[in-house]
């Protein structure tokens, strides 16, 4: 069975209780509740490591008043019978203050996902995409009013009484692809990368397109090749922004590639062996492994050559 990605398998802890969000005395009694939990996001997006253990500085309801009285605070849900909240910080507030004040540090979603748990990974990306959806979301897109929070921070409406439109939050979906044609796969690169470093190729699915479209489409407009077959993988939130991975796995029919657009420095097929000896040599790096990209290039290893890729990159890859 295929590792859980990074970031997923949330619902396996926290329940969310959408059903409840409108109640708001039912809020009220979980924001006071003995057992509640505050994450504290600071405008940026970044939260707080403790110093001495790899787990996040969550603040209790007496901490939260007493320091952030008035930052705006939204349900995440229910996990081990504790509400967990995200309070989000606002500009201006004493964040390096507040470091020494936690006996923590700040940290981003990138390195919490290699550091945290699986619980708390998941809860902090939820946390953060849920605050970046808030922060870009203050005005209605149809007439330019202000909007207002509802349900525990998860809707917000127009004030407009004329028009009172509701807003939900909103995620991009993206596809990821590993490729394969008669015993390789394709792999791509960008300029900035560093050397060595492949990956599968990836985008955005545009209106009106399926997922498995959306994958043939890509892989034409990046690397020029043409696939039939697509099958999904898994997903990934993403919120780095607000963006949700959906990986598949697909065989092209040809190996032709043509960088017809620009956006890759290189593409090209490898095969298992390739890969482990340039692995060996540390002439290939892999994505990191905080991506599904890690994900589903390591299925492909197992599934075509009996090989893992935990075990080739030792502990080599970030």
């Amino acid at each position: 069975m295929a590792a859980t990605n990074i970031f997923a398998g949330l619902s396996l802890v926290l329940d969310r209780v959408s059903e409840r969000r409108d109640q708001q005395a039912w809020i009220a009694e979980q924001a006071t509740h003995a057992g509640a939990r505050y994450l504290p996001l600071d405008p940026s997006g970044e939260s707080y490591l403790l110093q001495d253990t790899e787990g996040l500085r969550w603040l209790s309801d007496a901490e939260r008043r007493e320091l952030f009285a008035d930052a705006e605070v939204s349900l995440l849900g229910i996990a081990g019978e504790r509400p967990h909240f995200l309070l989000s910080l606002h500009e201006g507030a004493p964040l390096d203050m507040l470091e020494e004040r936690l006996g923590a540090r700040r940290i981003g979603l990138r390195e919490a996902g290699m550091r945290l748990g699986a619980d708390e990974a998941g809860l902090f990306a939820y946390a953060k995409g849920l605050a970046h959806w808030q922060r870009e979301t203050r005005y209605c897109n149809g007439c330019g009013a202000p909007l207002r929070r509802m349900s525990a921070g998860h809707r917000m409406q127009c004030t407009n009484g004329a028009c009172a439109r509701l807003h939900f939050p909103r995620t991009d979906a993206a596809i990821i692809a590993i490729i394969e044609h008669e015993g390789a796969c394709l792999l791509g690169r960008q300029a900035s990368w560093p050397e060595g470093r492949w990956s599968t190729l990836a985008g955005f699915v545009e209106p009106g397109e399926s997922l498995e479209d959306a994958v043939r489409r890509e892989v034409a407009e990046e690397a020029g090749v043409r696939v039939g077959e697509v099958r999904y993988h898994s997903s990934q939130p993403w919120p780095l922004p607000a963006s949700l991975m959906v990986g598949f796995t697909g065989t092209a029919l040809g190996r032709s590639i043509d960088l017809r657009d620009g956006e890759l420095a290189d593409a090209r097929w490898f095969t298992p062996e390739q890969i482990a000896a340039g692995l060996a040599d540390r002439s290939f790096a892999t994505p990191t492994r905080l991506s599904v990209s890690y994900q589903l290039l390591a299925h492909w290893l197992r599934a075509r050559a009996g090989l893992e890729l935990d075990a080739l990159t030792a502990g080599s890859i970030a």
